[in-house]
Formats: structure tokens, sequence, C-alpha cells
């Protein structure tokens, strides 16, 4: 059972996380995809870096361990960031966290292709209603006269990286503490979005409307700040069923969110496809009740 400190906690995580997609949405009509990635994931690794360093979090790295974590970085920071905001930047953003959280889907079939994991009926059914929620957002984008479907191809790449990313985590030996191993993939990856950003886009002028300005503090301070303390806070005694209702609930957050915070309104497809996440999502990360006898 969770306790009340917890289960608030869990509430408060689960709204940072919906939130934060229309949020990106927000910021991104005054600033380009990847500067934005830029600047608020280095704030948020810088205010990691000085909270777990005051907590007395070791981040020494012993011989070979930089190769490792850069190794990790790629799928969980560069792919899941980069690809997820591409794909923010198309789509409508309740639209984009549906297709972003078909991760737990792509995470138990690369478990099962690539390290020979058994495939439940349970993963089947996952991995149908995951199919059939894209499929919906697919076949609206392209009947849509401004549809966007590249969009979609930009988040199922990014759900993919973030399944890669979880299952090496898994499967990877590393004596770095699991806050420090997180910093330290974020530090890489805000200097491979600085160094790609000025190739990629036009410098910005840095000249924002106060609105954009708090909701670049919002993407450093607590999308890549608190929210991560929170759940570092709590991950390690959450019971699977409390993470997995988490998780279910922040697409739906975000559709709901994106019409008072960026006026975009879900059609009807939007709705049907974020029930048919949820299932997906339940099937694939709810503990079995194991009967009693």
């Amino acid at each position: 059972m969770l306790t009340r400190r917890q289960l608030g906690a869990l509430v408060l995580l689960t709204l940072m996380w919906g939130l934060n997609w229309p949020m990106m949405k927000f910021s991104l009509r005054e600033l380009s995809p990847l500067y934005f990635r830029a600047v608020t994931m280095t704030g948020g690794a810088l205010l990691l870096l000085a909270f777990y360093r005051w907590r007395g979090v070791r981040f020494a790295l012993p011989p070979g361990e930089f190769a490792r974590i850069a190794w990790l970085a790629l799928p969980n920071i560069l792919g899941w960031h980069l690809f997820s905001i591409l794909g923010v930047q198309e789509l409508a953003s309740g639209r984009a966290a549906i297709l972003g959280f078909t991760m737990p889907i792509w995470t138990v079939l690369i478990a099962a292709l690539l390290f020979g994991e058994r495939l439940s009926p349970r993963v089947f059914l996952s991995v149908v209603c995951g199919a059939a929620a894209v499929g919906l957002l697919v076949a609206q984008e392209f009947t849509a006269l401004a549809g966007r479907p590249v969009g979609i191809v930009w988040m199922q790449i990014a759900a993919f990286s973030w399944a890669l990313g979880t299952v090496l985590m898994r499967r990877t030996k590393s004596t770095v503490p699991t806050e420090a191993l997180t910093v330290w993939m974020m530090l890489m990856g805000s200097v491979l979005f600085w160094v790609i950003a000025p190739l990629m886009e036009p410098a910005p002028t840095w000249q924002f409307s106060a609105p954009m300005w708090w909701s670049l503090v919002w993407g450093a301070t607590i999308n890549y700040g608190f929210a991560q303390i929170i759940w570092f806070g709590m991950a390690r005694n959450l019971p699977p069923a409390a993470s997995a209702f988490s998780i279910m609930a922040v697409p739906l957050i975000g559709t709901g969110s994106a019409t008072f915070i960026v006026g975009e309104v879900p059609h009807w497809q939007d709705l049907a496809a974020a029930v048919l996440i949820v299932v997906a999502i339940a099937s694939a990360l709810l503990p079995r009740r194991v009967p009693v006898r």
C-alpha cells in the first residue's frame, strides 16, 4: 500500500510529466526545438548535479565507465529527447504524448526479440492496442488538411529509443549510483545538443516573452529537475502497479491539459487512441494477480 506521502508525490509527479507535453509545445512558439532541449537539459542537469552532490552522491567514474555511460546516453538521452521534441514540433502535444507512451510496448518487444524473453498473451494484447492507437492517429494525420504524419515517425523513433535505452540500462552492470548515472547522461546530452543546435538551426535572439521565460524555467527545474528528484526518491519503494498507473495517466493529462495551455482541442481519434494506450500500458506493465490457494 502507498503511504499518503507516497501517493501525494506520485500524483504530483504524474501531473508534472503530463503537463510537460503542452508546455514543450508552448515553448516551441518562440524557440527552436534543439536549442530548447539544450537550454532546459543543461539547466536541469546542473540543478540535479548540485542537489545530489549536496546529498553526498558519488559522481566519480571508475576506469572505463565513461564510455559505458556515453553508450547508454545515446538512446536514453539523445534518441528520446531529440526525436520527441521533433515530434512535438510537428504534432499536437496531446497526440505526441499518446504516441510517445507507446514506449512500454516497445520495451517488452525489444526484450523479447533481442533477449529471448517470452511474449505472454497480455503482451500481445498490449501490442495490438498500441498498434491500433498509432493506426488511428496515422489515418487522421493523412486525412487532415494540415496533417503531419512525419511527426508520428519521429515519436515512434523516440519511443523505440527510450525502450531500447531502458532494456540496456536493466542489462548493464555499473557501480555508479543511478542518480549519478542519470546526471552524467544528461550532461553528455546537453553537450551534444549545444553542438548539434547551431549546425541545424538559426541562432535564437534570446528576446522572449515573460511566459516563454517561465516555460523555460519549467522545462529546466520541473521536468528535468524536481520530477527526477521525486522519481528517484520513490522509485525503489514504488509498487509496480502504482508505477504503471502513473505512466498510464500521463498521456491522458497531456491530452486534457493541452486545451488550456496551447488551445488544442482533441479529436475523437485522440481520445480513442488515449484509451487504447492506457489499455496497452496496463497489459504490459501491471503485475499479474497471483491466485490465493
